[in-house]
């Protein structure tokens, strides 16, 4: 078998052989006049084969170690140049627009359209010094351009479509196995030190270290940096230590032995690599060493509009919309089977790693600039049999994920900070999102425990909201046969999923029903309005929500993104937050609508459709700070995991939160029907939980 190194060295001579092909075709092309008919296809592949070009030059510039002396006005300039045409103000007259290409390309507009999505995948290649996949996207043009040059010759006007489709079809499947085992090593092994290098080695008083990513930088990137730079070091460790003490308080906790483990996964936003840095140095005193990779960015990489991994400013958000389903073109059957049989060999290859990885630390942002997307026709959309097999392969890549990264034995944990886009008080909501990752865990822990203490009493639960919310929920808890050891909700401090502030379940499917009603929520880099879920058994059985001027518009967004192309998802999570010193400070400094899920969730009862809270680890047992073991571990859907593990998993999980000015009613229901109230018209009415109305009352 061919080692990496020594398939770059073959890739390097076939993009040589691009390189001089691509070169002699723009000279052909700038000689030749345009001709009726075909002059939009030529102008196109002008385009195409120009931008091959800055990426041929690009990659040897950057091989050369050249731009390592540009000034940071050039490495801006430059920055802007390779992303420049698909920007807002210029992707009007984009060719990775399908609207453009609808209008000038006919029946080819979907298929060249998506090429000229994957051409950009060149940019990341470049950087990362990976020939291979410059090669590969650059023989595609090639390919695909010679089928529309020997049409020409034949006297037609092209190629039929679906030889177009055939070649990005054995595209795909060809080079989905470059792909995946790179993918896949670059989540597990330390070696794949690219991004890790720019953080650890990089000069971090010196903005020109964004620009060694190749991802897009804007001025939020670089004031992001300046800011960091002018906090204290004793600031930046906290803010670190309270990242990473959470993380291994996910494994003290879940009972799970950290020191088994070598690898921890960071995710996190260009900007705060002086943050990474510091936590990078403490994980390394857990004996872990990072696994930095960036967000997908390619059809062969499974490229979405949801960016997992590190990444930079999103140069046009309606661009990744409206390429998020390019799939598919392609996507069948028999091309799901080769990429779930490339997953399992790539992860074999590289199981050793695997074996001792710990799971992902996630620094989140928020703040960003609000984003309502446009929908568009001539986008590419998945058929209902391909929704169907995109839930397939994600059901399956996920159980060949868990053998290898065992579920029982990793964790993870999330925290979120604003970013400058946030507004003029940026620097005021950056300060007051540190005090709310580090309040009183024992304050909040004791009170969690007196709502636990009552939710065990009871048989369901029942959620209803107030003014303009019309949720009316009946959540069906699991019964206790011990209660002196047995618990049904889990006490929620700063670990796992930081700040403090909820208690959350794994509610039963049987006689769980209603209507879960948010008059606005963000989810998924997405703003929702009027979203409403109707349950029935546990299980979604309608939804809409009021984005759209038409009903049919809206059932799509919701199903393609928060149902993630399935026919319906179980309830799998139940909670309720209580943060109210986030929620009050949301509302003070005006940022309710530019909270992440993450701090959304503790600012009042919120539920998740699809997996429970412990996917993947349901066997293993968890316990609350009192001792008591959490029994609520697994639902109807996941019970058959062991039978049917592609019934029993949804691979994913999306909170939805009622905020406490929408919050009628928090009850909990005993068998005998009599009722401890929680929550009254949004304020904490059980005894010993007083406090926690005290930010509401007083505004902070």
């Amino acid at each position: 078998m061919l080692l990496y190194r020594d398939k770059e060295e073959i890739y390097a001579e076939r993009l040589e052989l691009a390189e001089g092909r691509i070169s002699e075709i723009l000279d052909s092309l700038d000689g030749d006049r345009e001709e009726e008919g075909k002059d939009s296809f030529l102008c196109y592949f002008r385009s195409q084969f120009s931008f091959c070009n800055v990426c041929c030059k690009l990659n040897k510039y950057l091989r050369s170690g050249d731009g390592e002396k540009d000034s940071l006005e050039e490495l801006r300039e430059l920055n802007r140049g390779l992303y420049e045409e698909i920007l807002p103000e210029n992707y009007g007259a984009s060719w990775s627009n399908p609207a453009v290409c609808q209008e000038r390309l006919g029946e080819y507009s979907q298929l060249l359209c998506a090429l000229a999505a994957e051409m950009r995948a060149q940019i990341a290649a470049c950087y990362e010094r990976r020939a291979q996949e410059l090669a590969i996207r650059q023989e595609l043009l090639l390919e695909v351009y010679g089928a529309f040059e020997s049409a020409w010759e034949d006297g037609v006007e092209g190629p039929k479509p679906e030889e177009i489709r055939e070649i990005l079809y054995w595209y795909v499947s060809d080079y989905s196995e470059v792909v995946m085992e790179r993918r896949v090593r670059t989540q597990v092994d330390p070696a794949e030190d690219f991004c890790a290098k720019i953080v650890m080695e990089a000069d971090l008083s010196d903005n020109r270290f964004l620009y060694a990513y190749g991802e897009y930088v804007t001025k939020q990137e670089e004031r992001m940096a300046d800011y960091l730079r002018g906090l204290p070091e004793e600031k930046i460790q906290l803010i670190a230590d309270t990242y990473t003490e959470g993380y291994r308080m996910g494994f003290v906790l879940g009972r799970k032995d950290l020191s088994k483990k070598k690898t921890v996964n960071i995710r996190y936003h260009l900007g705060f690599e002086r943050i990474i840095r510091a936590a990078v140095k403490n994980f390394e005193k857990m004996g872990l060493k990072p696994v930095i990779y960036r967000q997908a960015v390619s059809i062969l990489e499974g490229k979405g509009i949801n960016r997992i991994g590190v990444y930079g400013a999103a140069a046009n958000k309606q661009f990744d919309y409206d390429h998020r389903e390019d799939i598919g073109l392609v996507l069948d059957k028999k091309l799901v089977n080769r990429k779930l049989e490339l997953l399992k060999n790539s992860f074999e290859e590289n199981r050793e790693w695997a074996f001792v990885h710990a799971g992902p630390a996630v620094m989140e942002i928020f703040g960003e600039a609000d984003f309502t997307p446009e929908n568009k026709d001539c986008a590419v959309k998945l058929t209902e049999k391909q929704q169907k097999l995109s839930v397939e392969y994600a059901s399956g890549a996920g159980q060949i994920t868990n053998e290898y990264i065992k579920g029982e034995e990793r964790s993870f944990t999330i925290i979120a900070f604003p970013v400058p886009d946030i507004g003029a008080r940026f620097e005021e909501v950056f300060e007051e999102t540190i005090r709310l990752n580090t309040l009183d865990y024992n304050l909040y822990r004791n009170i969690q425990q007196r709502i636990i203490d009552a939710l065990d009493e009871a048989e369901y639960c029942i959620i209803r909201g107030m003014g303009e919310n019309r949720t009316d929920m009946k959540v069906m808890l699991h019964k206790l046969t011990d209660r002196a050891h047995q618990t049904n909700f889990e006490n929620c401090v700063a670990d796992v999923n930081i700040p403090v502030g909820e208690v959350f379940t794994s509610p039963l499917l049987a006689g769980t029903e209603g209507t879960l009603h948010v008059t606005k929520v963000f989810l998924n880099e997405l703003q929702y309005e009027n979203l409403e879920l109707t349950f029935r058994d546990g299980m979604v059985t309608d939804y809409n929500c009021a984005n759209f001027e038409t009903e049919a518009e809206n059932k799509k967004l919701v199903r393609d993104t928060v149902l993630f192309h399935h026919d319906t998802l179980p309830l799998g999570e139940f909670a309720i937050g209580t943060n109210t010193t986030a929620y009050v400070a949301a509302k003070r400094l005006e940022i309710e609508d530019k909270l992440p899920i993450l701090i959304a969730e503790k600012m009042g009862p919120h539920f998740a459709v699809g997996d429970t809270c412990y996917s993947h680890a349901e066997d293993v047992a968890v316990y609350n700070p009192d001792g008591k073991e959490i029994i609520a571990r697994d639902n109807e859907k996941s019970l058959v995991r062991k039978e049917h593990p592609e019934q029993a998993y949804f691979n994913c999980h999306t909170d939805i939160t009622i905020p406490y000015d929408e919050l009628g009613e928090v009850s909990a229901v005993r068998a005998d029907g009599s009722v401890v109230v929680i929550i009254e018209e949004g304020r904490f009415v059980l005894p010993g939980c007083e406090v926690l109305n005290e930010p509401l009352l007083s505004g902070g």
